[in-house]
């Protein structure tokens, strides 16, 4: 859990109301919850005038990390999703209503459509447009209807970067004027430097002795780790391959592995909790991260931050993460190889990227999201 920001600022005078919706945050806390519960402290260290509404379930761990901050509960039914998307039409308007809401944000696709109080939306990314192919038909649908109509209906609308914004605009019909820009930021007292102690807890979780080559990510098919498998496979006595993350639904990935050659060693973990990412990023002799397309990329951001080499793609967004302090490939299995043979075969290299990193990684903070997001919430009650 990040550690709230405190003391926080008194709130800002002539500064809007505004009520997060939290209750789209997954029980595991990825995605949608690292943003929310990153963005939510930095939110009150700048001042907002802020109250949250959660399941409930989570209103401990907001009343924890938001330190006088209102947090009220929207009805335990709201736990099934079918539920929370019927609620969030009349129920969740009612309560912002109730907790005095100049401004509603609703940090995931979907918001209300009747409500008069002005909604800001945030739209992660484009791919469910630009890479339909990589997406389960269903949930491809779902988001691809939800963001055209948060694109029509929100007073504003924040995406993670400018790329996104691009993305929407081309393919989306997004008026560029109503969208706002806010890059995430990276929590330097998680992602940082790995002590000793951090390096040897993740190798004994690991059970991995040697170097190792770290991928952090859910395996779902945009982050193609098929590609990187094959890729790496084709390397004469690599570094072990570490695959953290959700299992996700790419289901090439189970026939891939089954495939790496004798001698070649890859761990899949699964799920690694945040207390051992630092160990883990850092550690890595190159943190690889071949995605298709992301609406921003945290992974990059934090592996940078942990003072590792990172070897990504120029897709979307990443570029805009990365910055000259990455090592870039084609996303394709022969190229993917190439590039990992490069950094390993250059330590020089590597080194000038760890330290890159980490210079880049700085400009990234949680309260920079959050000075963008009072922007957005003022231009959306003005």
């Amino acid at each position: 859990m990040p550690r709230p920001l405190t003391p926080p600022e008194p709130a800002l005078p002539n500064h809007p109301r505004v009520v997060v919706d939290a209750t789209a945050v997954p029980a595991d806390r990825g995605g949608v919850g690292r943003y929310v519960d990153e963005l939510l402290p930095a939110l009150a260290a700048e001042g907002a005038d802020l109250a949250v509404i959660s399941q409930l379930h989570d209103v401990a761990h907001y009343e924890a990390l938001l330190p006088g901050v209102e947090v009220l509960s929207a009805p335990a039914a709201v736990a099934r999703r079918p539920v929370r998307l019927a609620w969030e039409q009349v129920g969740l308007p009612a309560l912002a209503r109730r907790a005095g809401a100049d401004v509603l944000h609703c940090p995931h696709y979907t918001m209300p459509l009747g409500t008069a109080l002005p909604v800001v939306t945030t739209l992660h990314d484009a791919t469910f447009f630009t890479h339909p192919e990589l997406h389960l038909p269903v949930k491809r649908r779902f988001f691809q209807t939800w963001t055209r109509l948060s694109l029509k209906r929100a007073r504003r609308c924040v995406t993670p970067s400018a790329a996104t914004r691009a993305e929407l605009v081309r393919v989306a019909g997004a008026d560029p004027t109503r969208v706002d820009v806010a890059h995430l930021g990276v929590d330097a007292d998680r992602f940082h430097v790995p002590t000793a102690e951090e390096r040897a807890a993740v190798r004994a979780h690991l059970g991995v002795e040697g170097p190792y080559i770290a991928f952090l990510g859910t395996l779902e098919p945009r982050k193609n780790v098929p590609a990187l498998i094959r890729g790496w496979s084709a390397l004469d006595d690599p570094p072990a391959l570490v695959l953290g993350g959700g299992r996700g639904w790419d289901a090439a990935v189970d026939r891939v592995a089954a495939e790496v050659p004798a001698g070649h060693v890859l761990r899949r973990p699964g799920y690694l909790p945040l207390e051992l990412l630092a160990g883990f990023l850092g550690e890595a002799v190159v943190v690889a991260y071949p995605s298709l397309g992301e609406g921003f990329g945290l992974p990059v951001l934090e592996a940078m931050a942990c003072g590792a080499p990172v070897l990504t793609t120029r897709l979307l967004s990443l570029p805009e993460v990365g910055g000259d302090a990455v090592a870039y490939t084609e996303p394709d299995p022969a190229a993917i190889g190439a590039a990992l043979a490069a950094l390993l075969g250059d330590p020089a290299w590597r080194t000038r990227l760890a330290a890159a990193g980490l210079a880049r990684a700085a400009q990234f903070d949680w309260r920079a999201c959050a000075r963008a997001h009072l922007t957005a919430y003022a231009a959306a009650a003005s």
